[in-house]
């Protein structure tokens, strides 16, 4: 009977101890002519009087042995040696090569991984330059459009003052001022409306610049309690009567982690948003209920990682929608009021930038998306360190 002992533990040392000495196979002829030992006792009552024990040798490390053991007493053949002695050397090199080709598989994972991850870097930093060159182009006209606006305001008010000083009749007086109000108020949205754009186009160049910057560590909770600050005040500026409950539970040992931070930054921007938007739809389905909006933002120290969640009380989404919310270009808003890409991109920046994960878990009245992320760098491969 031949018995493996890849390993040597405590009870197999005493046994290698020969083997591992003389490098080469060693038999007891008798069992019953050793020292009493606990090993030997246990062999005996399984029936076994004889052993051949060849040692598995890498190089000068012995990582195994083979066992044979036979029912009757007296000394193995010479041929039995041999062939057992050869066994153990082949055996000893399949292991060896199970063991390489473990380490190939593992450093093929790795690498896959930091291509991955490196691929996804470039591709938001190309990202980035495409939104800065945009930005650039949408600038120059919309400066053309907001200095004429401010000018023609001025030009109206120098009208009004130049008509009245001339005579005109009753009924024409009206039509001119109603004219002039009316041209006052357009351009006030044209010059509102500017000033808007004006302000996303310089956040858009604000972003590109930051966007493609390096990694550092940054406390987890003041990142997303900055998003989520910028985030309310943000729905406040853009749609009047905009009002909802925040909840925070930031744990206090969450600590530091290492990431990009205008990446992260534009995830929970995104998510806090769509929580936002949940929100207000369900408020504007309840019709004036009791229904009460709220968002909750929460940190977790959870050793190695740190989790993020974002839970809204919305509407939720069924199931099967559920599968497809990280595809590109898939929305659940009506036309025109999503492009399908943010949750896409979110999905990118977390997993493939970070090397974290991001989950949702969705039931009727309640959404909330998970974050995990690597405490340290884990874009970085594990070798060299290098990006």
């Amino acid at each position: 009977m031949i018995r493996w002992l890849v390993s040597t533990s405590a009870s197999t040392r005493r046994t290698s101890r020969r083997p591992l000495a003389q490098r080469e196979p060693v038999q007891i002829a008798d069992l019953k002519e050793q020292p009493p030992w606990a090993v030997n006792d246990i062999i005996l009552r399984a029936g076994f009087r004889a052993l051949l024990v060849a040692p598995l040798l890498r190089g000068e490390e012995m990582v195994g042995m083979l066992v044979v053991r036979r029912r009757t007493s007296g000394a193995f053949p010479q041929n039995t040696v041999d062939l057992i002695k050869t066994f153990a050397a082949q055996s000893a090199v399949a292991i060896e090569n199970a063991r390489l080709f473990h380490n190939v598989e593992a450093s093929l994972k790795d690498l896959r991984t930091a291509q991955d991850r490196l691929v996804q870097t470039e591709k938001l930093a190309s990202l980035g330059q495409l939104t800065a060159g945009i930005a650039h182009e949408i600038k120059n006209p919309l400066n053309f459009v907001n200095n004429f606006s401010a000018v023609s305001v001025e030009l109206i008010d120098e009208l009004r003052e130049a008509l009245a000083g001339v005579h005109l009749d009753n009924r024409l007086s009206a039509e001119i001022s109603e004219i002039a109000n009316t041209l006052q108020n357009n351009l006030d949205k044209v010059v509102q409306h500017g000033k808007r754009a004006d302000a996303i186009v310089k956040n858009m160049l604000l972003h590109s610049r930051q966007g493609s910057g390096e990694h550092r560590p940054v406390d987890i909770n003041a990142l997303v309690d900055e998003s989520l600050n910028l985030a309310y005040h943000g729905a406040r500026a853009e749609k009047l009567g905009f009002n909802i409950t925040l909840e925070k539970s930031f744990d206090p040992a969450a600590g530091e982690v290492d990431l990009f931070p205008q990446e992260i930054t534009r995830v929970l921007l995104n998510l806090i948003s769509n929580g936002f938007y949940a929100a207000t739809k369900r408020k504007a389905e309840a019709n004036g209920g009791d229904y009460e909006p709220t968002l909750a933002a929460a940190t977790k120290n959870l050793g190695d990682t740190v989790e993020i969640t974002i839970r809204d009380d919305g509407t939720g989404i069924p199931p099967e929608v559920q599968e497809k919310l990280f595809s590109p270009f898939f929305t659940t808003k009506p036309a025109g009021e999503g492009t399908g890409l943010g949750l896409s991109i979110s999905h990118d920046i977390i997993v493939k930038q970070h090397g974290g994960s991001i989950e949702v878990d969705t039931q009727p009245g309640e959404f909330e998306f998970r974050i995990v992320l690597p405490r340290a760098a884990a874009f970085l491969t594990r070798s060299g360190g290098q990006a």
